[in-house]
């Protein structure tokens, strides 16, 4: 797909009040920090089509964008994740996006945004749990690419991937800084538009009942591991402090060996 034009078209901060039209949406979310303002710019080429702020949370609205004259419509939703936020606040935005993603008509697919320097957080697995649990389509981008060698860049998508139970492939990994990564995601878009790909479930290893039970596995191996962690300081403790019989044994031995 190629982006002629770009402009902005509403804010709206209640679900109930979406904006109506006929032209599919892709939804933009992620952490409030991640830069979704910047990967919008970087997309359609207009630099401050989407306010960018050096400080986090400052979208708080579902903000429409139209492109190429409603043949799209990008919808940057609320960032979540930003600790100085009231958590009144955040309880807005949360019930602002989930409304939007679970009632919005003209929704095609929804464009996770992550930090590739970053391992996902617990907010960014709980995003993608909601995704599967509801069946929405969804993509998962990775942003920032231009902060890591290539090299780096191999190891943190295999990062991602493995916390969001996901093939390294399906990630698409951009810099707005940069500019790499837009062809890629406008071919994705034109897939997407063309109905090539339904959802990125064809692609992902797991199903969503088996990612909910990969979660749980991952869940239970980590307190296993600390459990075998806890027994293993404790023994070591004990050894310190509470010499073995063997050891005694041996001394008895050689006292009387001494006394012969």
């Amino acid at each position: 797909m190629k982006m002629k034009n770009a402009q902005f078209v509403i804010s709206v901060a209640d679900f109930n009040m979406i904006h109506q039209h006929d032209a599919p949406e892709i939804a933009i979310a992620g952490k409030s920090n991640v830069g979704k303002s910047s990967f919008i710019n970087m997309l359609t080429n207009v630099k401050k089509l989407a306010k960018t702020s050096g400080e986090p949370g400052r979208t708080r609205l579902l903000n429409y964008f139209d492109i190429n004259n409603g043949e799209l419509m990008l919808v940057d939703l609320p960032g979540y994740g930003y600790a100085r936020v009231p958590h009144g606040e955040q309880d807005k935005w949360a019930s602002l996006i989930q409304g939007y993603l679970s009632t919005g008509p003209n929704l095609i697919n929804v464009f996770m945004l992550v930090d590739i320097r970053h391992e996902p957080s617990p907010l960014d697995i709980q995003l993608m749990s909601y995704l599967y649990h509801y069946n929405i389509p969804f993509t998962v981008i990775a942003t920032k690419g231009d902060k890591l060698s290539k090299v780096q860049l191999v190891k943190a998508k295999q990062v991602v991937a493995n916390a969001l139970s996901l093939t390294p492939s399906s990630i698409y990994v951009t810099s707005a800084l940069k500019k790499t990564g837009v062809q890629e995601v406008l071919d994705r878009i034109t897939e997407l538009m063309d109905g090539a790909i339904v959802s990125d479930e064809a692609i992902a290893e797991f199903t969503r009942e088996e990612y909910e039970e990969e979660i749980i596995a991952k869940e239970k191996s980590a307190a296993v591991k600390a459990e075998a962690a806890a027994k293993a300081a404790a023994k070591a403790a004990e050894s310190k402090y509470y010499p073995s019989n063997t050891k005694k044994k041996s001394n008895k031995r050689s006292n009387s060996k001494s006394k012969k």
